[in-house]
């Protein structure tokens, strides 16, 4: 399921990169680099997952969960900015 996931956010990523290149403009620049975090932060996620199967420190485990989340909300917040424009 996370390989569709994360083919699913590369595909719309690509859609988006697309759209910019063919018609250049700070929006679609915006939402192009939006679905690329949210990418990202998709494939951070499944590799923490695999990561943190095992006994790990709680520390650890919370860096972990805070790696996979900064890209998630830079994404949204490019998507947010190229909306709101």
């Amino acid at each position: 399921m996370r390989m569709a996931v994360f083919g699913l956010t590369l595909g719309i990523t690509l859609i988006s990169f697309q759209a910019y290149r063919k018609r250049p403009s700070e929006r679609l620049q915006y939402a192009f680099l939006g679905f690329a975090f949210i990418s990202m932060g998709v494939a951070v996620g499944s590799v923490i997952t695999q990561l943190g199967a095992g006994n790990v420190d709680p520390l650890v485990n919370v860096f972990f969960q805070m790696s996979e989340t900064i890209p998630f909300i830079i994404g949204f917040a490019m998507l947010y900015v190229s909306l709101y424009r």
